[in-house]
């Protein structure tokens, strides 16, 4: 007879079906399209409709290899970007990510261009995936 598998530790983390939905409002969601495999970047603006901070930690997305949260700074007069491990919405506030400022940096496109919507889940710590649409425009960023 084998034995029977231990339970498992009262730690583990819920499934996410199991999770709650981040009380959030997500406006303008945008990616710049940019040639030549260059990275992209996203961009949208975040209202925390809750009591609570929220807590974006990450996003994944089918139509990009690779997403990372950055914050564009200068530093010495050099125009650079950061990466973050997360941005927090205060309860009630808001959080814009745009040009010069906090970005999801899109890497390795998967066939995007101009004119395509691109499904990206935005990752906000103890909530469900949250699935947002994101309109791609060109390079100018114009719609």
């Amino acid at each position: 007879p084998q034995p029977m598998p231990a339970p498992p530790p009262a730690t583990a983390a819920r499934p996410a079906a199991a999770l709650p939905a981040a009380s959030v409002a997500v406006s303008d969601a945008w990616v710049r399209w940019l040639p030549a495999g260059l990275p992209m970047g996203g961009y949208m603006s975040l209202r925390n409709t809750g009591t609570r901070p929220l807590r974006l930690t990450g996003a994944r997305s089918a139509s990009f290899g690779g997403v990372m949260l950055h914050r564009s700074e200068i530093i010495g007069g050099m125009a650079r970007m950061v990466h973050v491990e997360s941005v927090t919405v205060p309860p009630g506030g808001s959080v814009r990510f745009a040009p010069g400022g906090y970005h999801l940096m899109l890497m390795q496109a998967r066939d995007v261009k101009p004119g395509d919507s691109v499904d990206i889940d935005l990752q906000f710590a103890g909530h469900a995936p949250l699935p947002v649409s994101f309109q791609v425009r060109g390079a100018s960023g114009r719609p």
